[in-house]
């Protein structure tokens, strides 16, 4: 996880090389999937941390299943735009926004 996360800061650069596209889709789809989770998921339980767990999850599949799935199914993918965009933007911006709207959500529902 560390080699990733130094690959991550190497790599942010040539992120932002992309264009506005790639940053504004790091930022907003994860939190728009983290924020239905947690408006619908009290179809499937009504324990607040089950539903806090399924937001973080439907948010987070990003940053945990991106960097190792893109490897595998598109060797040729650009690591610059993929790693930095799950691990140096969508993640630090779950962690500090995401997860507290998630729980209003969540209590508010």
């Amino acid at each position: 996880m560390l080699d990733m996360g130094i690959t991550s800061g190497k790599k942010l650069a040539s992120f932002l090389e992309n264009g506005w596209f790639s940053l504004i889709f790091a930022i907003v789809i994860p939190l728009i999937n983290g924020c239905v989770v947690a408006f619908m998921s009290d179809t499937v339980t009504d324990s607040m941390g089950n539903r806090f767990l399924f937001a973080i999850l439907a948010a987070s599949a990003s940053y945990i299943a991106v960097p190792a799935a893109m490897k595998l199914a598109a060797p040729k993918a650009n690591p610059g735009l993929y790693i930095p965009m799950a691990l140096a933007i969508t993640f630090p911006l779950n962690i500090t926004l995401g997860m507290p709207i998630y729980m209003f959500i969540i209590q508010m529902t």
